[in-house]
């Protein structure tokens, strides 16, 4: 266990470092700092000498990836990539570049809890619903309830989630006035904020969820040790839930497991629909002024939640399948 837990952390820091730098070269690929600059200073009518300020204040100032000294040798340091890299790495997220931003840092902690808020009772939703539907679909499969429930889930996943956004905000907000249309108060007060956004989006990957499932369940059924347990004696229920969810753990593990950055990171749409301040927000906050700092640091986190998240899973195989080894 522990050689693959270091193992894992040697890998995990190769895919933040490539990461980082395909991260960085592809978003200096499209802006210079000179755009950036011009951006945050509100068009392209700026003087040479205010957008030289501007990226000295902000350390853009700098070269981007190698510095040539005079007898012409390149050293690493004091550019843009190495300064921001050797911070990036440390969880040292520094200021954002836009002018009405303030410390990331202090702003992913902040925006971390709505969205945490939100997301966190939608996975445990999430979890227990698709299960439930998708052995109620099994357990009368080949029946009207189970045609019916396959059909359901497909008009699910054909139906884009603004659509279940405008829907749900029209007709719970607008005509039943049952919950507030956007907008957050921190406490128990975000609870009447929160309630739309994650019904409606617990709706929006109900089909998904549910349909792959019922596949991983419709699989077990058909082993030999299912058919066994029945010849015993045992009823459809104990099948269902002793054997069969038991043996189908692993890919549910696999599925639900993926889903836990989105956890952290938070919805960019739902987010953004309902003017909840959580991470998704800020993200698209960011790209829509192009903040550089702020992209990049969100985009390293996602990349640390995803590789935490996939070595969580594979010890948790071990938990779930004692015959799983980790070597």
């Amino acid at each position: 266990m522990l050689n693959f837990i270091l193992r894992r952390i040697g890998y995990g820091v190769l895919i933040l470092l490539g990461v980082n730098l395909a991260t960085f070269v592809l978003f200096f690929t499209v802006n210079t700092p000179d755009d950036m600059a011009r951006l945050n200073l509100g068009g392209k009518r700026v003087t040479q000498e205010s957008i030289e300020k501007w990226k000295s204040e902000r350390g853009y100032d700098k070269p981007l990836y190698l510095n040539r000294q005079a007898s012409g040798t390149q050293q690493v340091t004091e550019t843009i990539f190495w300064e921001r890299s050797v911070s990036l790495m440390a969880l040292d997220f520094g200021r954002a570049d836009s002018e009405s931003a303030g410390d990331i840092g202090h702003e992913v902690g902040a925006r971390m809890w709505v969205s945490l808020q939100m997301a966190l009772p939608l996975f445990v939703l999430q979890v227990i619903a698709s299960t439930a539907f998708a052995l109620l679909l099994v357990m009368f499969r080949h029946s009207r309830l189970d045609f019916w429930g396959v059909v359901a889930c497909v008009l699910m996943l054909s139906i884009s989630s603004l659509f279940y956004i405008i829907v749900g905000q029209y007709l719970f907000s607008r005509v039943l006035k049952l919950a507030p249309i956007s907008g957050y108060a921190p406490g128990l007060d975000a609870v009447k904020f929160l309630l739309l956004p994650v019904g409606l989006s617990l709706i929006a990957r109900l089909g998904g969820e549910a349909r792959l499932y019922r596949a991983m369940f419709l699989e077990e059924i058909g082993k030999d040790y299912v058919r066994t347990a029945r010849a015993k004696g045992l009823s459809e229920q104990v099948v269902m839930f002793r054997h069969v969810l038991r043996n189908a753990l692993i890919p549910i593990i696999t599925s639900a497991g993926s889903y836990l950055p989105y956890v952290f990171l938070g919805s960019l749409v739902f987010e953004s629909f309902f003017g909840l301040p959580g991470l998704g927000a800020y993200v698209i906050e960011a790209i829509g002024k192009q903040d550089f700092a702020v992209v990049r640091t969100m985009v390293f986190v996602g990349s640390l939640l995803y590789i935490a998240t996939f070595a969580l899973i594979d010890i948790a195989y071990t938990w779930v399948d004692p015959r799983v080894r980790l070597s």
